[in-house]
């Protein structure tokens, strides 16, 4: 009997073994899927949280743009109101300028009416001698000049001088000549239609009187017997004082 039971018992036990050694991998798989499944879940959760501070930020983020946003559209707005009011006051201001816009003025009759208007024959008075010669008023001649006879030149403390005699008809019928004494500022040449060699001719200063004109004046000196006129006033004294009225004479001086 004992014989028949040790081999069963022997059987058993190598059985049990059998069985012990196929549940403990067993176990083993099921602790392993769960620490995968904790670590798949702690990422889960580590990666939600990632992604919700990211939407906090974005919000905030958003948030911000706006804000900023309203600011831009209340100043825009502010913009377009000074906008509209700087474009009523240029309106307003034109309209007011077109109204009291004065009546278009000639240039021609504003320059006539500032500047000296002198005939074509005035009156002139020779500061130096203090005498009145009659004078013409001439456009066609650059320069001034005299008609000076008698004409001397000397030398005073090295510099050019010249004394003359101005001579019109009053003095002649008077008889009644001054010298007339200045120093030389400049020697011109003159070339006459009628002559080939051009003659030197002195030029001096001399200070007149016209009307309410008193300048000096260079004068080229010459002897202008031949001519109706002893004092002969160009462009040079005209420029800048004064125009001419060619059909007019006197009209600063008396006849």
């Amino acid at each position: 009997m004992i014989q028949r039971i040790l081999p069963l018992v022997a059987i058993l036990s190598l059985s049990g073994c059998a069985l012990t050694q196929q549940a403990a991998p067993i176990a083993s798989d099921n602790t392993e899927t769960v620490a995968a499944i904790k670590s798949m879940e702690t990422n889960l959760n580590t990666r939600l949280d990632g992604m919700e501070t990211k939407i906090e930020t974005q919000n905030d983020y958003i948030s911000t743009l706006e804000k900023e946003l309203s600011n831009v559209s209340e100043e825009l707005s502010i913009v377009r109101s000074e906008q509209t009011k700087i474009q009523a006051s240029i309106k307003q201001a034109t309209s007011k300028k077109a109204r009291l816009a004065p009546v278009p003025v000639s240039m021609q009759t504003q320059s006539l009416k500032d500047t000296l208007i002198l005939g074509a024959i005035e009156n002139v008075e020779i500061a130096d001698i203090k005498q009145q010669f009659t004078a013409r008023i001439d456009t066609g001649a650059t320069t001034s000049s005299l008609n000076a006879v008698d004409l001397q030149e000397f030398e005073r403390n090295g510099t050019q001088w010249v004394r003359f005699h101005l001579i019109n008809q009053d003095t002649q019928a008077d008889g009644k000549l001054e010298w007339i004494t200045a120093p030389v500022i400049r020697n011109v040449k003159i070339r006459q239609s009628t002559t080939e060699e051009a003659e030197r001719r002195p030029v001096v200063e001399l200070w007149i009187k016209l009307g309410a004109i008193h300048e000096k004046v260079q004068f080229t000196l010459a002897d202008r017997s031949h001519m109706t006129h002893s004092v002969l006033l160009g462009r040079e004294f005209i420029q800048d004082i004064a125009v001419i009225d060619v059909s007019k004479e006197f009209v600063q001086s008396k006849k």
